[in-house]
């Protein structure tokens, strides 16, 4: 049996493991590529002909990130079973974002003929205006959530390496700092020497090229660029599928050997206890330095930040708009309730289990990738077993970036190259700004990540929760509400954005202050936002909580008054625009794949 303290090199098992996933990724390119074909090349690249089925559209590990892998187990292992009801709303996210956003989505895209967000909400108020507000904070938003994933898949391939000695596949890695040029010993009670000396301050060393992070950039943006470029969105959707099905197993077989290896859930829950703390099998969770990791305020944020915020992802939003037929997001609500237990509950319980394993580790984001060699260590092909286990963050990050790219290129050719440079562009001048746009990307994140900003995941988070504060109220009052107006829809976006990065940076300040000590800036600041509250996850990029409660809830309410007061304020659109998306059309309604609601608001 493996010490739980041993370094393990898994030797080859990850490399091959990340190999395999890379040619089965490039093969289902080729093949979206040939069933691409078939139709107009924008339907077909960007919403692959509207024939998403049951399984293509529930299983796609575009909602699972890499992040299911890296930072959610480190979390579980922390702080204990609590971490269920941090992510159970998660569970009815499929619910919330096929049942009230999914239909109606797909619905006003066959309306419009739209294959873009931005487009849709243009045509459905006739205001260029939303159009390009909303691709552009679309574009935004994502860059900063692809960019990281980039140097997330690139740190992975980079640990793959045999002998990297490094388990923890986390995109938050650093190297080791690299020695100090320290200046040279003066003698004591020379000073004019000293004074000298003094101005020769310790000195970095230059900073080593890291050939093998590198090496990973590259071919992780040309797998990932190049079969996202060949076979489009059913390319991105195929390997999704795929994916998801890998991680599923890995996890399935993780928990299946963790557990009764641990005594069984009631003694590894025991021996966790005995470990750390009761808090570990409670609420607010364990912790060692006095913050609450989930308080009841932060409870409710979390249902809002899971479903509200996932209902209005514009890489879901564009999977719902292409769905075959409401049956089949009937169908996929089932299906991806079902796959989301099967990932997060198992993670948990593996967890669970690691702390009478390996119940003192340094770096909690270890937690799986030395479970995983733990318990198939002397199996039949366990190395193997083990290297598709670490793969899975891989494979994750590659659909993700993934969907991310086509969202993005389909905002710069279709909301701003056909809709203002050239709006007479042929289909061979469409393909070819497809594919240039798309490269672009693809050379963007290379140059972002040669030397990726420290706090990049910082910006992700307001980027990733930003998205929902902003989008989500109007988006609803879009799909649901007759009277909703262009100001209103645009003046709910911004207010919603705007509140949330205010609270975000309030936070930032609070959180410098808090570590700021004895600092007159400072202390005027904790005069006004007053000291930290001790909750939450630690760490400098915190927000500031209004009464204990995420700054997502107060910005989503704010989008929606500021939404419907400047809605009445001004003037609603034209009767004939309203009684297109909101009435029945005798001529369409029996030709449509998913019709219309019958007449009225719903």
């Amino acid at each position: 049996m493996i010490a739980a303290t041993d370094l393990i090199d898994p030797g080859y098992s990850v490399l091959l493991a990340l190999l395999l996933f890379i040619a089965a990724s490039v093969w289902l390119g080729t093949l979206a590529q040939k069933a691409m074909e078939k139709k107009e090349f924008l339907t077909g690249f960007f919403l692959g002909n509207r024939g998403l089925g049951a399984w293509a559209l529930a299983l796609t590990a575009t909602v699972q990130s890499g992040g299911t892998f890296m930072g959610f187990p480190a979390l579980a292992y922390s702080h204990g079973w609590i971490v269920l009801l941090w992510i159970g709303s998660y569970m009815i996210v499929p619910l919330m974002g096929f049942a009230v956003v999914g239909k109606r989505l797909a619905q006003l895209s066959r309306m419009t003929d739209s294959f873009t967000v931005p487009d849709l909400l243009r045509e459905r108020f006739g205001d260029a205006r939303i159009g390009l507000v909303s691709s552009i904070m679309i574009i935004t938003f994502m860059s900063f959530t692809m960019f990281a994933q980039f140097k997330a898949g690139a740190t992975i391939m980079k640990h793959a390496w045999p002998g990297s000695g490094v388990l923890a596949l986390s995109e938050d890695y650093e190297p080791a700092a690299a020695p100090t040029q320290a200046a040279p010993p003066t003698a004591e009670g020379a000073e004019g020497d000293a004074a000298v000396e003094s101005q020769a301050v310790a000195k970095p060393a230059s900073k080593p090229i890291d050939k093998k992070y590198y090496i990973g950039l590259v071919v992780f943006t040309v797998t990932v660029v190049g079969y996202t470029l060949i076979g489009g969105f059913l390319a991105s959707v195929w390997t999704d599928l795929f994916q998801s099905v890998m991680m599923v197993i890995g996890v399935m077989i993780l928990v299946c050997l963790a557990v009764p290896m641990a005594g069984g859930l009631e003694q590894a829950t025991k021996t966790a206890i005995v470990n750390t703390s009761p808090e570990i099998a409670f609420g607010p969770g364990h912790s060692t330095d006095g913050r609450q990791f989930l308080t009841p305020g932060l409870a409710l944020s979390m249902f809002f930040i899971w479903v509200f915020a996932g209902m209005v992802s514009p890489a879901s939003m564009v999977r719902v708009m292409a769905a075959e037929s409401t049956e089949v997001m009937r169908k996929s609500i089932a299906l991806l309730s079902f796959y989301n237990c099967l990932i997060y509950i198992p993670l948990v319980m593996t967890c669970i289990a690691a702390r009478t394993m390996l119940p003192n580790l340094d770096k909690p984001d270890e937690v799986i990738p030395r479970m995983s060699m733990l318990v198939t260590d002397g199996l039949p092909l366990g190395s193997f077993l083990s290297g598709l286990i670490l793969a899975a963050p891989f494979g994750a990050i590659m659909a993700s970036v993934s969907c991310f790219i086509l969202v993005i290129s389909s905002g710069l050719v279709q909301d701003i190259y056909v809709r203002f440079i050239n709006p007479i562009a042929t289909e061979a001048q469409v393909r070819r700004a497809t594919n240039l746009s798309m490269l672009a990307v693809g050379a963007i994140a290379i140059i972002a990540n040669i030397d990726p900003p420290k706090y990049l995941q910082a910006l992700v988070i307001v980027s990733g929760s930003g998205g929902g504060a902003s989008f989500l109220a109007p988006i609803l009052m879009a799909c649901y509400w007759r009277r909703t107006s262009a100001a209103g829809m645009l003046s709910g976006m911004l207010v919603g954005f705007l509140l949330y990065f205010g609270l975000f940076s309030a936070g930032w300040i609070q959180n410098w202050a808090s570590a700021a000590g004895d600092n007159s800036l400072a202390k005027l600041a904790l005069s006004i936002l007053g000291p930290d509250p001790k909750i939450g996850l630690p760490g400098l990029f915190r927000p500031y909580y209004v009464w204990g409660i995420d700054p997502i809830v107060w910005s989503i309410f704010a989008s929606a008054v500021t939404g419907i007061v400047v809605s009445l304020m001004t003037t609603p659109p034209s009767a004939e625009r309203v009684s297109r998306f909101f009435d029945v059309q005798p001529t369409k309604a029996s030709t449509e794949t998913i019709a219309a609601p019958a007449t009225g608001s719903v």
